[in-house]
């Protein structure tokens, strides 16, 4: 027997974002209409953990519109017997071309819906084989029940999150959600020294805040913020009594980092002190090779001296559009983190940038 209730494909597209927030990993591949073809074709099989039917990849490829309205017991029983005992099956309507089954594999479902426990795979069947392996996780297949709406609905997603997804994947997305919500009014700021400066509403000013009041004080051991400014180089901070102490020449007309954080380390002044040039990208303008190059320049310039910097970009979550952008722009020997899993840190090591390496003492510190 088939489960007689099928949601709509447009049904489960809307949802998918519900049950998958901003911040879970390899969102683009489980929120996508690809992700709601290949969930409707297992409702549509029956392919439901714990009724022994599961699907093969070439049976999302294959589905069409005009079958796929055809939801009677019968018409759904043949169709599953033709596409998997039959060749040339497939219509000229298919959903996509025969070739597309490894984005379904490998993408929608390996490494999205299975990752995240949604889809499970038939035991005993290796990963080359083409036998059917793919079904819904049964509370999971729960959450498109088309009676379920409002608050009810929400509560169940939440259930499922927590009893399904992993503890750093929730926490993840809700730190992903924090920012947004952050971003929404004027963001007030708290310095290491115990000061408070307020930013301008917006997706920067989120991020900025989670640099000085998460990055600084888990990767540096005596944090101190020396220059903050935002959009539109409105400058909100300068730390001029540091910077004197320091013998550093703070430029404001120089084309600065939105954030520079400095690493007093033992000794102000010392040799184990760290400079830290950090720009915050919501949109663009990560530290690249050439504006590396430049804020070096301007460091030297300044009186820093070379071994004592380092560069920073930094992003709300790794599965977000600015973050996929500028990923192969990054510079080697810099740095990349982002608010959504605070503790970790991306590291572009080139075969120079041997000073200074994350992890190397055993320790969440540069140094």
């Amino acid at each position: 027997m088939f489960q007689s209730l099928i949601p709509s494909v447009a049904l489960i597209y809307e949802r998918l974002p519900e049950i998958f927030p901003e911040g879970t990993e390899n969102r683009n591949y489980v929120v996508r209409e690809m992700a709601a073809r290949a969930i409707f074709v297992m409702f549509y099989t029956g392919a439901i953990d714990g009724a022994e039917r599961w699907i093969r990849p070439s049976q999302v490829t294959g589905m069409s519109d005009e079958q796929a309205v055809l939801v009677d017991e019968g018409s759904r029983a043949a169709w599953v017997t033709m596409s998997l005992e039959q060749k040339n099956w497939r219509t000229s309507s298919a959903w996509y071309a025969e070739n597309s089954r490894e984005p379904v594999r490998d993408e929608t479902l390996r490494n999205g819906l299975v990752a995240l426990r949604a889809v499970v795979e038939r035991p005993g069947v290796p990963t080359t084989s083409s036998k059917p392996k793919y079904a819904l996780e049964k509370e999971f297949a729960g959450l498109f029940d088309p009676n379920l709406v409002g608050s009810d609905l929400e509560r169940m997603i939440t259930l499922w999150q927590e009893s399904h997804l992993s503890k750093a994947a929730i926490s993840r997305f809700r730190l992903v959600k924090h920012g947004a919500t952050l971003a929404v009014d004027a963001v007030k700021v708290n310095f290491p020294n115990g000061e408070f400066r307020s930013l301008a509403p917006g997706a920067s000013s989120a991020i900025a805040k989670a640099v000085i009041e998460v990055f600084a004080p888990r990767f540096l051991k005596h944090p101190a913020i020396l220059w903050l400014s935002e959009s539109g180089n409105k400058v909100v901070a300068r730390d001029e009594a540091l910077a004197n102490a320091l013998g550093l020449k703070i430029d404001a007309s120089k084309a600065l980092p939105d954030v520079i954080l400095v690493d007093l380390g033992s000794d102000i002044g010392g040799a184990d002190m760290k400079v830290v040039f950090t720009e915050v990208v919501a949109t663009d303008g990560p530290i690249n090779r050439e504006r590396k190059t430049a804020l070096t320049r301007l460091a030297l310039e300044a009186g820093f001296v070379e071994q004592q910097l380092l560069f920073l970009t930094a992003f709300m979550d790794r599965a977000s559009g600015p973050f996929r952008k500028s990923i192969a722009e990054l510079a080697w020997g810099s740095y990349a983190w982002c608010v959504s899993e605070p503790d970790n840190i991306i590291e572009l090591r080139d075969s120079l940038f041997v000073n200074c390496l994350v992890g190397e003492t055993g320790s969440n510190s540069f140094l």
